[in-house]
């Protein structure tokens, strides 16, 4: 195996990149060899698909198979060697159709067929023992193309991976678009031609970060036309007595299908990890016994999961390994997500699970209340906007920081909690995805009766602070790099891949990124993303944040 997607990606004096029999993650090298061969195939559709499209032939399976397939093979998502070796065989009838679409508007068109090689013409084995030796043809290593051309090819394939999730978190709320899906075949076929053209890279790289802001907008769409716009709301995040099912990852469309399930079951519903700002959805409040938040970030689920006297679900990604804890008898998986001999859940059909919980002891009695409040995506802090711009006029508000991203257990990561509590009091913290955990059961305040936290929701609704950015600009009638607002991010896997991209592509400079940076940059390439966008490592929360106030 070769895998170096991710924080977790072994380091040291002898390897760059997790190359022994299991990655640090707990992914097997079988399970990684057979995620490299369908990343292998879906270039091959890609380069199909693409040339298809040029010639007027779209195939809307084809198109929704891509990030579907795609999604799966992110950090700590499915490490299920067997549903590879299925999505292996799936993806080779889809590569297939695709070439027959190609041919046929090749023919309809009186073009010429062009002879595809590659992943084109990649013929997978149909057993794990012959995908496994196929493997090295489908290794992103590092070839003679240098550590440059690898480390952008890795910055093209890591952020396709990312907007491939978000693009299937919109799918399954009723959001597509056959131009992005074009742009997928698109940028997977100049994958598959494996460019050395620096310049072209960093140019697909860009476009990928303009394709995911396209996606989240999308996906911010489905989300609120389908469960509202989210409002400020108190989350409880101590437990209540009664049965209870826990539901982790970021699928809201599960979590709802949970809830409806369970009415009048007796069976209480806690959302975990990404699932936090699901309470801030008025569609999903609605549901009474959707009682709290329980646990913390990801990471921590092998402690919080064991003491959980009940079901848990554990939708799209962030999944690690459940025999550490003894609760693999009731966690089932859900979506992309998958893990060797848990059960997983077909046709949102949820009714196994709720057996388990009401075999399960559950709480026993209700815990002291306490809270913590969510809800603050760009509807509700534009709504109150002269507020804050206002109060930034008067000076009672100095700056803005976006503390944001994904949270992890390397270490280097008490920087952001330590950055919270060290901003002046002057300041407003905004906040996404699970990094949050580090620091938002602390209290802050008020400036003004505008909270110095404010929780815009996860990682998925990144699109909420950049809106908030560029209406911000807009009203300052100011460039974004010109208002006082610093993001510091939190990088983990490949949907911060994307949403970087994202900020770069939109010009946003003085990003700080931490707590170390990917294993897979080159010097060269970093210091392009610094020159080019003022990038900075993570260093010490208290100088960080003095730099930061004293030039702006």
């Amino acid at each position: 195996m070769f895998c170096i997607q991710c924080e977790q990606t072994l380091v040291n004096d002898k390897y760059t990149g997790c190359q022994l029999r299991k990655g640090k993650c707990g992914k097997d090298e079988t399970t990684a060899d057979l995620q490299d061969i369908l990343i292998y195939m879906l270039q091959g559709i890609g380069q199909y698909a693409h040339r298809a499209r040029l010639l007027g032939a779209i195939d809307s399976e084809v198109d929704e198979f891509i990030p579907q397939a795609f999604f799966t093979t992110l950090t700590n998502v499915n490490f299920d060697a067997d549903r590879f070796v299925s999505s292996i065989a799936e993806a080779t009838r889809i590569r297939n159709k695709a070439k027959t679409l190609y041919e046929q508007a090749c023919l309809k068109a009186g073009e010429p067929v062009q002879a595809l090689l590659g992943p084109a013409s990649f013929i997978p084995a149909t057993d794990i023992e012959g995908l496994q030796a196929q493997a090295p043809q489908a290794s992103v290593r590092e070839d003679e193309s240098g550590e440059d051309v690898f480390a952008l090819r890795c910055m093209n394939l890591y952020g396709l991976k990312g907007c491939a999730a978000y693009c299937e978190h919109a799918r399954v709320l009723g959001k597509s678009s056959e131009d992005l899906f074009g742009k997928f075949h698109e940028y997977l076929s100049f994958i598959a031609d494996k460019s050395t053209d620096i310049e072209a890279l960093l140019g697909t790289a860009m476009a990928i970060g303009q394709l995911n802001f396209a996606i989240m907008e999308l996906l911010d769409a489905g989300s609120t036309e389908t469960f509202g716009h989210p409002v400020p709301t108190q989350v409880r995040t101590s437990t209540v007595k009664g049965k209870a099912i826990l539901v982790s990852g970021h699928d809201l469309v599960d979590l709802q299908h949970i809830l409806e399930q369970t009415k009048g079951t007796g069976v209480n519903v806690y959302t975990h990890g990404e699932l936090l700002p699901a309470h801030g959805y008025p569609e999903l409040k609605a549901y009474s016994h959707l009682v709290g938040n329980y646990g913390t970030a990801w990471q921590n689920q092998q402690t919080e999961f064991a003491a959980f006297p009940g079901a848990i679900v554990m939708t799209s990604n962030c999944l690690i390994d459940p025999n550490v804890g003894d609760y693999a008898d009731r966690i089932f998986t859900a979506g992309p997500v998958g893990w060797p001999g848990l059960p997983h859940i077909e046709n949102h059909d949820y009714s196994a699970v709720i057996e388990v919980a009401q075999q399960q002891a559950g709480f026993v009695h209700d815990m002291i209340d306490e809270t913590i409040t969510v809800g603050f995506a760009h509807n509700a802090v534009l709504s109150v906007a002269d507020t804050v711009i206002n109060a930034v006029k008067t000076g009672d508000i100095k700056h803005f920081f976006l503390i944001g991203g994904c949270d992890g257990a390397a270490p280097g990561r008490n920087y952001f909690t330590e950055f919270a509590e060290k901003a002046p009091d002057d300041t407003v913290i905004l906040t996404i995805g699970c990094g949050k955990y580090r620091f938002n059961k602390e209290q802050y305040g008020e400036i003004g009766g505008i909270p110095r936290l404010l929780d815009l929701g996860q990682c998925n609704d990144a699109y909420s602070a950049i809106r908030i950015a560029l209406a911000l600009a807009d009203a300052f009638e100011c460039e974004v790099n010109d208002l006082p607002l610093t993001l510091i991010v939190s990088w983990f896997e490949q949907k911060a891949a994307a949403v970087l991209l994202t900020l770069l592509s939109l010009g946003i400079k003085n990003i700080h990124l931490g707590p170390t940076l990917p294993a897979f940059l080159s010097d060269n390439v970093l210091q392009v993303l610094v020159d080019k966008f003022d990038l900075k490592p993570t260093g010490d929360a208290q100088e960080d944040i003095d730099a930061i106030l004293n030039a702006s």
